[in-house]
């Protein structure tokens, strides 16, 4: 599908030179970001960091006292195990602890942990990840497990493959499987799943935040590729997924392409439902002059300036049949 891109403004115009970005993207935002202006604002701000308690080798209290005796400072979130990084006074950084090369803790977003909570797992079921690389949501999702159940993680990049299983080790996970495979063929396993996690590769500007870099070098077409590939994975992880099933979609990027166009898309192929979600702002029920099931509503984004997140977006879906 083509990419919707508005006619300039002066607005627009002025939000791209004063902030750095493509003069497209800023104009976008302004149709559907709430307090965009604030958006763009907030990320010319120091990054939030959070970390998550590796439960399969430690506890959070345990975790926290460690850290703080190196002068770490930490804050609670809304996620029990998941902390944000309130101030470093340490003579190390975060990601060079011992507690850190011992796999007591991962670097992640909460927006990634919220992807994961949305899964609801339970113990001794079997889960995909379509796209599991580096590892932070396949490790996540295996101590929510306890280390029991099957873990399917597929990865088709060999070099991301290498991070992915390092982070397993470290992490202790043992329930999870690799396989190196394009995630659309991913029926060819003759498997099928209680829960599937597809956090779809896309442009990337919900972590405009932490690599500026994408104000610029991104373009409407990327998004438009990005869009066709994600409705291909979606619809191959419902064909894995058992009716009675759950699947999760997200995304790191804030285009609507990206996020309702594709669940709005599967809506009338497949027997599906929206789930309701805890966290995050309601998903978009049109955009332009494209109208999208109301059941979008449901759906969830997450922006820097509201969340202190990443920007992401989440969809939580049932099989019915």
């Amino acid at each position: 599908m083509k990419t919707l891109t508005f006619a300039p403004t002066q607005q627009s115009l002025y939000l791209a030179e004063k902030y750095g970005y493509d003069e497209w993207m800023v104009n976008r935002f302004l149709h559907y970001v709430p307090k965009a202006k604030d958006m763009m604002e907030r990320m010319q701000r120091p990054v939030k960091r959070y970390i998550r308690t590796n439960t399969l080798k430690t506890t959070s209290p345990r975790l926290v006292a460690r850290l703080e005796s190196k002068n770490f400072e930490l804050k609670k979130t809304v996620l029990a195990d998941v902390f944000e990084i309130n101030g470093n006074n340490a003579s190390i950084s975060i990601g060079a602890t011992t507690e850190y090369l011992l796999g007591h803790y991962y670097i992640q977003d909460i927006s990634s942990c919220i992807a994961v909570e949305a899964l609801d797992i339970k113990r001794n079921q079997a889960v995909l990840d379509m796209a599991s690389a580096p590892g932070g949501k396949t490790t996540l999702i295996a101590q929510k497990m306890d280390n029991t159940g099957s873990i399917v993680a597929i990865e088709s990049n060999p070099i991301r493959m290498k991070s992915l299983a390092f982070n397993l080790s470290r992490c202790g996970v043992i329930n999870t499987a690799l396989y190196r495979l394009d995630a659309t063929a991913c029926a060819s396993l003759n498997l099928s799943f209680d829960r599937i996690l597809l956090d779809a590769p896309c442009s990337g500007e919900g972590v405009i935040w932490k690599d500026a870099t994408r104000k610029t070098s991104r373009t409407p077409d990327d998004i438009s590729q990005c869009s066709f590939a994600q409705k291909k994975l979606l619809e191959a992880g419902l064909q894995a997924l058992k009716p009675g099933g759950t699947i999760v979609y997200s995304t790191c990027s804030f285009a609507p392409e990206e996020n309702e166009y594709v669940v709005n898309s599967i809506l009338n192929k497949f027997d599906v439902k929206v789930q309701p979600l805890q966290f995050g702002t309601e998903g978009l029920t049109a955009f332009g002059s494209k109208a999208f099931s109301k059941e979008l509503k449901s759906t969830v984004r997450l922006y820097p300036h509201i969340h202190n997140s990443m920007g992401f977006y989440v969809a939580k879906l049932r099989k019915n049949t």
